[in-house]
């Protein structure tokens, strides 16, 4: 079975942006952006004021949720932070306030820009353990990262997407949506994109061009660790407290099966990823407090 959860100054950066935390915060908070080959990535870096236990990368959502998600985000990094951790959060190529535009990104230039900042954390932190904080589609981005780069960093996983053929067709019927096609005219409209996509074209879904390049490689992606990984995994998913999606309570019993640390909890809490309005989901920070030591080993 799944093992369930028990309940200083600013550094210099190559672009400083703004820094301002009130004088009596426990948290130290800088935006800056990082140079990297393709353009620079704008990042926010939370810390505690003293030396740090770990740190974090936080690998974001696709498109819209990155947005919706910004400040159950932010809440994370800043508990972190207070508990001892330095959190880095950058915008990938295309998205938020990073340079380039989304239609210009692909899956690679995202795994490359998780170079840039782990190289960064890695300088930043100094000689504590790191791990990978993921939101969403985040999950596959850091799986597949451990994948070709190697090494086990322990994983910090918020409702991970484990399909990224999956996402990428739950994303590309916002076109159909926004037509309020019937269903088989929606899953025409689909296949149409698709093979848009595959003829190497970008197209535009609910205001965001994509390129080929970027859904080919998103729709590749599948959760799944590297057969050398031997570091910690701690699973959260929010919900009406039902226990764990049956998805994932699959794919986590077969890590487990392989010998993995999984660990996992279902906390109550709205789907603050989807929500019309902007949602915060307590309890999920709270049992991610909780997880910080399983992260540190």
């Amino acid at each position: 079975m799944v093992r369930l959860l028990q309940r200083s100054e600013p550094w210099s950066t190559s672009s400083p942006a703004s820094s301002a935390e009130p004088s009596g915060s426990p948290v130290l908070r800088e935006a800056f952006f990082l140079d990297t080959p393709r353009g620079r990535r704008f990042c926010l870096a939370t810390r505690p004021r003293g030396a740090p236990l770990g740190g974090l990368l936080y690998l974001p959502p696709f498109a819209e949720e990155l947005n919706k998600t910004r400040r159950m985000a932010a809440l994370g990094a800043q508990a972190f932070a207070a508990r001892g951790w330095l959190v880095l959060q950058p915008d990938l190529l295309g998205c938020g306030d990073s340079e380039g535009d989304f239609g210009d990104a692909g899956w690679q230039d995202w795994l490359d820009d998780i170079d840039h900042a782990h190289d960064w954390l890695r300088r930043h932190a100094g000689p504590v353990p790191l791990a990978l904080w993921s939101l969403r589609a985040g999950s596959l981005l850091a799986t597949d990262w451990l994948s070709s780069r190697g090494g086990s960093l322990s994983l910090l996983l918020w409702q991970p997407v484990l399909s990224g053929k999956q996402h990428l067709t739950q994303f590309l019927r916002l076109a159909a949506a926004s037509e309020m096609l019937a269903d088989a005219d929606a899953r025409a409209a689909v296949a149409r994109v698709r093979a848009a996509l595959q003829d190497g074209e970008t197209v535009e879904i609910a205001g965001y061009r994509l390129s080929a390049r970027l859904a080919a490689g998103l729709d590749a992606a599948a959760f799944g660790l590297p057969e050398d990984y031997a570091a910690p995994l701690v699973a959260l998913e929010t919900g009406g407290g039902g226990g764990l999606s049956p998805a994932l309570a699959a794919a986590l019993e077969r890590l487990r099966n392989a010998g993995r640390e999984v660990r996992a909890e279902a906390v109550c809490g709205p789907a603050f990823w989807q929500t019309v309005e902007i949602e915060t989901a307590a309890a999920l920070i709270e049992a991610s407090v909780g997880a910080l030591e399983v992260l540190r080993r």
